[in-house]
């Protein structure tokens, strides 16, 4: 396991919030050095809180608790609301999570499918989510290991439509919001007509504080990237899914500012924009 004493986070948060405050001035990285930083940073597991980050069930935020279960069983139960709303499956068929890390929501959503697909950006988090989901069931796990800089490789990889797309805990690590899109349209082209997605991102306020980066990935990874609520409702539009509903949590156990969206890939008679939130 980690070590992750308090004062490794406080240190930690003080780094940051300098960070934050030299990209407010307008001292940002080019995208292409933070997406460099990102890959050093997720091949790296020796970090003080990488498995924490990652999501392993080791991970010291995890310990003497039973929230690692509890995020799939939360997402899942999330997910099947929504999937009620429009008269949908909640998961079953092929399902992919962008960024599975270390299992946690994987383990609550592959009993469910036919195929469980994890893809991910470090080979140890494959493995060990992989790990994870044998113990608990039978679904087969297919393992998709991609580069930051190239996120489009996995089409090629995973080959045919999906289901069910997912990714938790992800879009705030991205490198940038630009780099957000990316995977939006990825997950359009992944998606089979009447196909569902639900993405998790971090929203801001519009202070500096929750704004995105833009600099020193290491320093705070979970902070890197956010988005307006109806800028990322908009962006999903012009990625060509259909945005259904989005439900916010302010705060939770692990962090804060979490928008979970609901997104469609409409079938051709359906495919028309629906008005953004009002917030």
């Amino acid at each position: 396991m980690n070590s992750n004493p308090p004062a490794t986070r406080l240190g930690m948060h003080a780094k940051t919030a300098v960070h934050r405050v030299l990209a407010t001035l307008g001292a940002r990285h080019p995208e292409k050095k933070i997406i460099a930083d990102s890959r050093r940073y997720w091949n790296d597991p020796d970090q003080a809180i990488w498995k924490d980050e990652s999501h392993w069930r080791d991970a010291d935020i995890f310990d003497g608790n039973d929230l690692w279960t509890e995020i799939g069983r939360r997402h899942l139960r999330l997910l099947a609301q929504g999937a009620r709303m429009l008269g949908s499956t909640a998961a079953s068929g092929r399902v992919i999570e962008w960024g599975c890390g270390g299992g946690a929501n994987a383990v609550a959503f592959a009993p469910y499918a036919r195929e469980f697909i994890g893809v991910d950006v470090s080979p140890q988090s494959l493995q060990e989510c992989g790990r994870q989901v044998a113990r608990a069931c039978t679904t087969p796990f297919r393992p998709v290991l991609i580069d930051v800089a190239a996120p489009e490789a996995a089409l090629e990889a995973i080959g045919g439509p999906c289901d069910l797309f997912l990714s938790f805990y992800v879009f705030e690590l991205l490198p940038t919001p630009a780099y957000g899109e990316r995977i939006l349209r990825i997950a359009h082209r992944l998606l089979a007509p009447g196909g569902l997605a639900l993405i998790q991102i971090k929203y801001h306020t519009g202070s500096w504080r929750t704004k995105p980066r833009g600099r020193s990935y290491r320093f705070g990874p979970a902070g890197m990237t956010s988005y307006p609520l109806p800028a990322f409702w908009q962006l999903a539009q012009r990625c060509g899914l259909r945005p259904e509903y989005v439900h916010l949590v302010p705060r939770d156990e692990l962090d804060e500012r979490y928008a979970y969206f609901l997104l469609a890939n409409p079938e051709e008679r359906d495919a028309g924009p629906v008005p953004g939130p009002s917030v």
